[in-house]
Order: C-alpha cells, then structure tokens, then sequence
C-alpha cells in the first residue's frame, strides 16, 4: 500500500452482538494465511512497479503518458469495479469470486511480464485492476464471515498488517527484482504464487450458500463509474502535452463529468445501486471520503515522482531507490498507529487537521529538490515526514466514516471510502505527472518540474488540512483504535 492503506476495524457484526452465528470452521486460521498471501499480491503491486518504472520505459520505450497509464490503469479498474466485485460475492459465492478474481489476476500478471509494448503492458495492468476488483471484496468478506467475536479482531489484526507489510517490501522486492533478473520479474513473481494458491484454496476456503439477489448486477453503475474516471484522468495526463486549455483536455474532462452525472442517474434508479449516494449526505462519510481521496493522491504520486526523480534525474539503481523509499514506506505504518490512537484520544478533526499539516510540512524541502539537493538530507526526511501524517490520515478517514455511523450503514460507508482511495491514487499520479512532465521526458539527468510538482503537492496538503478543519466532525468515532487494511 501505500496504495494499501491502512483502515480501522469494521464493527462488531450484528450476529456477533447476537450470538447467532454457526460453528467454527477448524480450517479458518489456514484460509486466513491463504487469502492474506492472494491480498499481499495486490498490496505489492503498486510499489514494486513504481521502482520498476524506468526501467520499463528504457526497455518498452515508453513516454511519460505511458507510464503515467502503467500505474493508474491498475488502481482505476480496481475501484471502478470493487463495489461490483463485492456484490458479486453477494451473489455468487465469495469462495467463487475469490477463485475467479486469482484466476485473472494471475493470467494478467503472466501477460504483462511477456509485454512486448507499452499497449499490451497496460492491457496486462487493467486486467490485474478487474482481477484485484473481484479478489479484495470477496477476501475480506471470508474474513469477516468466517471469525466471530475476539477471533474476528484478531484475524482483521493479521490483515491490518498487510498494508504496511506489502508497501515496505514492495520498495524493495521492485528494486531487488529489477536490479537482477529484470523489471518483468516484478510481475513474474505473482504467477508461481497465484498458481499455488489456486491450488490450495478449494480445500480451505468453504464455500457459502449463495445470497439470493432481488435485482440485477449493476454493470452500468460501476462501467460509468469507470470510465468517468478514466476520462478524467485522461484529460488530466493530456494536459502535460497539450496545455491544461487545450481541446484534448477540456473535452475528457468535460466527458469525466457527463459520464459522472450518468452514474448518479443510474444509481439513484436503481434497485440496488452499487453506491448509495445518500451516504453522502452523511458528513463522517464525506469528510472520510475526503480524506481518503487526498490522502492516497499525495501517497502514490511520491512514489511516482521519486522513483523517476531518483532514477532518472539523479542515477540511482532500482535495488538504491527501493531501499532509499523503505523508511518512507515504514513511516506510514508509524504514523497509522500512532494516527489510531489519536483518533481516540482527541478526535478525528484535530487528528487530521494535525497529520495534514504535518504531510504539508514534509513536503516543503521536497519543493527545492534539484540536481545538486540532497536526497538523504532533503528529499528522504521530507518524504518520510510527509508519509508519517499521510498514514494518520489514512486511520482517521475509515475510523471517522465507519465509527461515525450505523452498524447497518458500516458497509455501505466503508465501500464508499475504499473507492476513493483506489481513485486517489489514479488521479494523484496523473496530476503530478503533467506537473512534471518536462523532467520525466527529458534527457537523463534533467529535473526540471520535479521542484514544481511537489510544490503542488504542498498546497494540496496545506488545503486539505484546512478543508479538514471544517468538514470532518469533532467527537471521538466509536472503536476507533485497531487499524484494519482492505
């Protein structure tokens, strides 16, 4: 995660609170190893392709509109289609979509290892978001229904560590990989592990009894969804090339919000909509909605733009720049466990208010990084900084949207917050990326626009932290303590 961010836990269950809930499955604590490796996976791939990023534009001849693509193609088709994932293993069995989310996933990570050109990388990496799509929902749904009571806060426990896990070694998994055998390996890694949890998971994951649907899938809601973001990101990537008044902008953007406003009209007709837009009215799920969305902007768009400032401006090998990110990767779990516990304490509004402010202080010696700037005395302590208050962040925006409303509601507000974080991270890379734009197609050594991109990033922080201070609600969200990952 880093784009695998951190997310307390959902609370209690209502069968729990009852006592209505059947017999342990004696082979739940195995199916939880199994699907925490398949949701590892998932986690692993935003950092371990950020390292492997100039590489793969040496050996593809890839542009900057194309690698902006390799990374928000992913985590586009991953939360334009979660919510349809989810209800998916509604419908048809989680145990079902857990296998047919492993099944594309692994294939389209065997694809974009044999990619042979830019197209077909990104073909790869959309169909890994649709397999992430099914895999994420389906896994955290048999961990919620397979442990009850004090086992449940434990089995979310071993979840939650997924998150920082994944992003520290993803740094350096990338590097590694991509210093040896090469950045195809990146993805390659994925298929010998997808194969041997196939393998396993129908003798220890149980299945369910299918939950009867009173309505159709709605395909549209999340197709909308996902092209309305697509266009926007689009738009957004044009802009580097085309100027941000240009028709090739204007025109994506303008269909962005068409194709949105398409969305709500299919939601709110109907049956049963993928996003209950009403949750919006609801302001602990605006305000978590918020932050998560900016939260994960700024996270994945560091990453972007140091391992291509790094690489590429400054010369650093793959394996140096995974282990010069491995503290700011570390730095986000500190900061999410601190954030949990200050959630408690005083409150998500001073909570994110504070970690914003920290995020925008962090950034500031990264808006005068340069050709001569230190990387370990400037760009690193300012990462690791910004990173810090961002893992805050990341705790106060699912405590504050799932601890902040009905049980009944907890769901429908964690699917809502869970979307806008996988679509944070799409927009956030684009906009830096046309920010940067001159520094990431220039010669090797060039580092023009860097400085000017995370100063965008600042003021992105510094605003959110102040938009925070109105929006998010004062108290103290209800069993806000443990982090919980999706």
């Amino acid at each position: 995660m880093t784009h695998d961010a951190l997310h307390p836990a959902h609370p209690a269950h209502p069968a729990d609170r009852a006592h209505d809930h059947p017999p342990a499955d004696p082979r739940r604590w195995t199916m939880l190893a199994l699907i925490c490796v398949a949701q590892f996976m998932l986690v692993l791939d935003v950092t371990v392709v950020n390292v492997a990023l100039p590489d793969m534009a040496v050996g593809l001849d890839l542009g900057r509109t194309a690698l902006t693509w390799v990374v928000t193609a992913y985590t586009l088709c991953f939360a334009g289609l979660m919510l349809l994932g989810g209800r998916l293993a509604d419908v048809l069995g989680a145990r079902r979509t857990l296998l047919a989310g492993l099944v594309v996933f692994t294939a389209a990570s065997l694809a974009c290892g044999l990619a042979g050109s830019g197209a077909a990388l990104i073909g790869g990496r959309i169909a890994q978001g649709v397999g992430a799509a099914l895999l994420s929902p389906a896994a955290l749904s048999l961990v919620t229904t397979s442990f009850h009571g004090k086992e449940r806060n434990k089995a979310l426990g071993v979840w939650a560590a997924i998150g920082g896990t994944g992003s520290a070694i993803g740094v350096l998994a990338g590097g590694a990989l991509t210093s040896g055998p090469g950045w195809q390996w990146v993805f390659y890694v994925n298929v010998p592990v997808g194969i041997a949890l196939l393998a396993a998971a129908p003798a220890f994951v149980p299945p369910r009894p299918e939950r009867p649907s009173t309505g159709r899938l709605d395909v549209a809601g999340a197709l909308l969804a996902t092209a309305g973001t697509g266009s926007l990101i689009y738009g957004l990537v044009t802009a580097g090339d085309s100027g941000w008044g240009a028709a090739g902008t204007l025109v994506p953007v303008v269909g962005a919000a068409a194709l949105y406003a398409a969305f709500a009209a299919v939601e709110r007709g109907a049956r049963e909509p993928l996003m209950d837009l009403r949750m919006f009215t609801r302001r602990p799920v605006l305000a978590g909605a918020f932050l998560m969305l900016f939260a994960t902007a700024l996270l994945i768009a560091f990453f972007f733009l140091g391992s291509v400032f790094l690489q590429h401006g400054r010369g650093f090998g793959p394996m140096r720049t995974g282990l010069v990110f491995l503290p700011v990767a570390v730095a986000v779990g500190i900061g999410a466990h601190i954030g949990s516990r200050l959630v408690g304490t005083v409150g998500s509004r001073a909570t994110a208010v504070g970690a914003m402010v920290i995020a925008a202080g962090g950034c500031l010696p990264l808006t005068r990084v340069g050709a001569d700037s230190s990387v370990y005395g400037g760009l690193l302590p300012g990462l690791a900084v910004a990173a810090f208050g961002l893992g805050a962040v990341f705790v106060t925006a699912t405590a504050t949207a799932l601890g902040m409303v009905a049980h009944e509601e907890a769901g429908l507000a964690s699917g809502v917050v869970n979307t806008f974080h996988e679509v944070g991270g799409s927009i956030g890379v684009a906009v830096v990326s046309t920010v940067a734009a001159a520094g990431i197609e220039g010669a090797a050594g060039s580092v023009s626009g860097f400085a000017d991109a995370f100063t965008v990033c600042a003021a992105a922080a510094a605003a959110c932290s102040v938009v925070a201070g109105l929006l998010v609600p004062r108290g103290k969200p209800e069993g806000a303590g443990g982090p919980h990952v999706h």
